[in-house]
């Protein structure tokens, strides 16, 4: 039944001036509108949708993800604008933050303002 409907991911956040400052001018997404409820941004003709709320609780799990080609370019760029990367005890992470899973996949975590846990991932060939 939604197989072919338009994903639209949300997040929340409690300063939404904040919030638009992180998802469009560090992550550059296009904001689509910024309406009384929630600000809009497109995600390659998808819609995020980041809710406008009294308090925002930290995630301890991956709220929101982008696969990307290239991994390391990505979490170079995001690190130059000002991205830190979660590190998380026991995962044998490189200098960006990035993890190697057992398929060869990779992974990097980091925060947005709010504390909601995002990520980029590249997979394995």
């Amino acid at each position: 039944m939604l197989q072919q409907a338009k994903l639209v991911g949300f997040v929340a956040t409690a300063n939404a001036d904040r919030a638009k400052l992180f998802y469009r001018d560090v992550l550059g997404l296009e904001l689509r509108a910024d309406t009384p409820f929630a600000l809009v941004f497109n995600l390659n003709g998808n819609a995020l949708r980041v809710s406008k709320v009294a308090k925002v609780m930290e995630s301890a799990y991956t709220v929101l993800g982008w696969e990307v080609a290239d991994i390391v370019m990505t979490a170079r760029q995001l690190s130059e604008r000002g991205i830190k990367f979660e590190r998380f005890r026991g995962m044998d992470q490189d200098d960006f933050g990035i993890w190697r899973t057992p398929d060869g996949s990779q992974v990097a975590w980091f925060r947005d303002p709010d504390g909601n846990l995002l990520s980029i991932g590249q997979h394995a060939p």
